[in-house]
Order: structure tokens, then C-alpha cells, then sequence
């Protein structure tokens, strides 16, 4: 009995031929944003979505789209990061922190914190690598005051390295597999769904952690940043 291979994959990603790239653009665009911009994107797989958006551009062959698609993310990265930091200028971070819980608490706060105090601009651009510290580092960075333009140059040269390194990694690693159709369909539906489950989890985890009551801190706990 012999496999059909060409019928496995279109079984497998045929389907995408009606979401096209336009779908992932929408999908990437809106988390991305969302990752970089408020706390909610602590719980959102901001790293496997870029990854995946490139594996599912492959199976299109839209080699023009992943180039674009990692031009505009990166630019909605930095205008996230820019709106991450107004909020923490703001509001400061007293609201994030809740009594017990899991991932929003001071202890993490503090070490995302003491990461910043470290490293400084360094820690911005390195930031974009650190999935919980990517989103807690432009509202910390903003409440403490530090140098707007700085914090601009540090996010923007962090988004370079990780918004189309993941994008394209994606594309071109699954555009290798085009010898090998199953190999390719099983890692569209697996990136795919991780991204799904990934999501779904995330929305739980923090309606779980937004339930918990607020432990607010000092205002002076962040003090002015070089």
C-alpha cells in the first residue's frame, strides 16, 4: 500500500487556501500589538505565533507576504512598546501586581525590575527575547522615567531581532520540508495549534489572575531611570 502524499497535504493545510495570508496578517498584527502594549500579553505565545504565521505564509509560497509581514509587525511592535510605556509613565505599574497570584505579583515585578536596573538599555533590547519580561519592560521603563529616546532606540533595534528572525525562520524552515509534504503538513497543524491552545490557555490565566485582588505598591517604589 503506497501513501499518498500529495493528497495527505492537501487534506492537511487545504483549508488555508480560503484563510490566506491576509488572515495571518490580521492575526499577527492584533497579538503582537496586544503583547507589546498591555499586561494581558504576559499570557499570550507572542514568540510561537511569529514562528507559526512564517510556517503557515510557507505553505502558501508567499515568499513577498513573510517579508512584509515582518516590516509591518515589527513596526506594530515598537508602537506597542511605545504605548506600553506611556501607560507606566502614567499609571506606574501599582495596578498590575494582585495578592497571590501566579504570574502577576511584586515578586516578578521586582525581578523584571531589577533586570532594567542591570542591564539598562541593554535590558530593553535584550527584553524582546524574555516572553513575560517584553511586556512588563516598557510599563516599568515608563514609570521609571527613563529616557524616551532611549527607550525608543533599545526597543526598536530589540524588535529587528525578533520579529522577522522568528517570521522568516518559519517560512524558510518550512519551505525546506516542500520535499517532504507530510513532514510540512505536521508542522503547520502543530504550529497551529499551539498557537490556538497557547492563546485559549493564556485567556484563562489571566481571567485566573485578574480575579485576585490588587496589592498595590509605593509610587516612589520606581524612582526617575538614566
Amino acid at each position: 500500500m503506497t501513501f499518498d502524499f500529495a493528497a495527505s497535504e492537501a487534506v492537511g493545510v487545504g483549508w488555508l487556501n480560503t484563510a490566506g495570508p491576509l488572515l495571518v496578517w490580521v492575526i499577527v498584527l492584533s497579538f503582537v500589538f496586544i503583547e507589546c502594549a498591555l499586561i494581558i500579553g504576559l499570557f499570550l505565545p507572542g514568540d510561537s505565533l511569529l514562528f507559526a504565521a512564517g510556517v503557515v505564509l510557507a505553505s502558501h509560497g508567499a515568499h513577498a507576504s513573510a517579508w512584509l509581514l515582518s516590516g509591518a509587525a515589527l513596526v506594530v511592535a515598537v508602537i506597542g512598546n511605545q504605548v506600553g510605556y506611556y501607560i507606566g509613565q502614567q499609571t506606574g505599574v501599582r495596578f498590575i501586581a494582585r495578592r497571590g497570584g501566579k504570574v502577576l505579583n511584586r515578586h516578578n515585578l521586582e525581578r523584571a525590575r531589577e533586570f532594567l536596573d542591570r542591564k539598562g538599555f541593554f535590558a530593553i533590547v535584550a527584553a524582546r527575547w524574555i516572553p513575560w519580561i517584553r511586556t512588563l519592560a516598557p510599563l516599568i521603563a515608563g514609570a521609571a522615567r527613563m529616557d524616551s529616546r532611549r527607550f525608543m532606540l533599545a526597543t526598536t533595534i530589540g524588535g529587528v531581532f525578533w520579529v522577522p528572525t522568528l517570521v522568516l525562520i518559519g517560512y524558510y524552515g518550512a519551505g525546506l520540508l516542500d520535499a517532504i509534504p507530510w513532514v510540512k503538513t505536521v508542522l503547520v497543524w502543530l504550529s497551529v495549534a499551539f498557537f490556538v491552545v497557547g492563546t485559549g490557555y493564556g485567556f484563562v490565566r489571566y481571567r485566573q489572575e485578574m480575579r485576585r485582588p490588587v496589592e498595590e505598591e509605593p509610587d516612589n517604589e520606581y524612582p526617575a531611570a538614566a
